[in-house]
């Protein structure tokens, strides 16, 4: 594709923010508290606001329930439109209550269980009140020792729960099912990988998607494969955008491995999945521990754009003919090229526009912002992650 192609179809991408990336938070050792940082999900929307008008790359705030509950989610939801942003996915929490230490949807116990599902049921009100289209599960369900519980018994509970909240979704929304390896479970996680997610989706019908965190592989794996696969089943609902070098996944997307990054978003683009408002919602799932709050998020946002770019610009005819050829290495080199383009100077003209700043960084310093948050937002409790 050639370079103004390209730049008008990153028009078409829109990336999801999520409001706990505003809030304090840290590691299971530290919570480090930063000037400025918001007090109520109002403040986090706003926030939110900010890097979608520096970026003209986020059209949506995602929302992490109970850290974000108000009393009126339509208020919250008017505030946003105010801001120019929409409230989007609706995160549930079935992992920071004392009742859920042996798990929650896959609790022996029913009587957690039920609880479980009873707030996964608020979520959906909740987004009835937003117009929030997707619901996103992660289940930190698991069991740390053999012979714990059974192992079936527990994909059991899960599907109930999960029908559960099927049959309660409205016409327009969706669950997307996410799925982590391990951690906080150390024998068995009962989401582990996405072959476990896409088999409870297949079952519950076509508003059940699955979702890739980059961030939630054991090292080595091949995601690309993954999202191409979902891709062509027509099963892949969101991406979770983080990078990790070890094993969490908190840090700033393509900042490990942003060629892992490039090929997995020449996936995406080759199957035509870049659309607002289309079948894959794009979301940064980042808690900036050392990083200021705001600068994190536009760096993650300049990044997935300068990796959508790169993909763009893969000369696809070209790379069919290699393929077609057997041309193993001209076919590397197809993407190699692509890959190794500096798209910055594209990204900046295509910036300008838009009658934005060329280098939002740099706006959003200049711009005095954190200056006035950080003397306005004195006294009350700071958002946090709630660890």
């Amino acid at each position: 594709m050639d370079p103004e192609s390209a730049m008008r179809h990153l028009d078409q991408l829109s990336i999801e923010v999520p409001s706990w990336a505003y809030g304090n938070s840290g590691t299971r050792f530290k919570v480090f508290a930063q000037q400025g940082v918001p007090r109520d999900p109002f403040e986090k929307v706003s926030d939110a606001a900010v890097v979608a008008r520096l970026t003209a790359g986020v059209g949506s705030v995602a929302l992490h329930i109970p850290w974000d509950r108000v009393d009126d989610y339509g208020l919250l939801a008017k505030h946003a439109a105010a801001e120019g942003i929409a409230i989007g996915t609706i995160n549930a929490n079935t992992f920071q209550d004392d009742d859920y230490m042996l798990g929650s949807v896959c609790h022996p116990d029913a009587r957690v269980r039920d609880k479980a599902i009873a707030h996964l049921l608020e979520c959906v009100d909740i987004m009835d009140e937003t117009g929030s289209r997707d619901l996103k599960l992660w289940f930190a369900d698991g069991t740390n020792y053999p012979g714990q519980d059974d192992i079936r018994a527990r994909q059991d509970r899960l599907a109930d729960a999960l029908a559960a909240v099927y049959q309660r979704l409205g016409a327009d929304q969706r669950m997307v099912l996410e799925y982590k390896f391990f951690e906080p479970a150390f024998y068995a996680t009962d989401v582990p990988d996405w072959g476990v997610s896409y088999a409870h989706c297949l079952k519950l019908g076509p508003k059940a998607k699955v979702v890739v965190d980059t961030g939630h592989h054991a090292p080595g794996t091949n995601i690309e494969f993954i999202v191409a696969f979902l891709l062509r089943e027509g099963m892949l609902g969101a991406f979770d955008f983080n990078s990790r070098f070890y094993a969490d996944d908190d840090l700033i997307v393509g900042a490990s491995d942003p060629f892992q990054l490039f090929r997995i978003m020449h996936e995406v683009v080759k199957a035509e999945a870049i659309a607002r408002g289309g079948d894959v919602s794009f979301v940064l799932d980042q808690c900036h521990n050392i990083e200021p709050k705001i600068p994190g998020q536009i760096r993650s946002i300049l990044n997935v754009q300068e990796a959508v770019t790169k993909a763009l610009l893969v000369d696809q005819a070209e790379l069919g003919r290699m393929q077609a050829a057997g041309d193993v290495l001209g076919a590397n080199a197809v993407l190699m090229d692509a890959y190794d383009t500096d798209v910055r100077p594209l990204l900046r003209g295509w910036r300008e526009a838009r009658g934005i700043d060329p280098d939002p960084l740099r706006a959003y310093a200049a711009s005095g912002y954190a200056e006035r948050i950080a003397a306005e937002r004195v006294g009350g409790q700071q958002a946090g992650w709630g660890a």
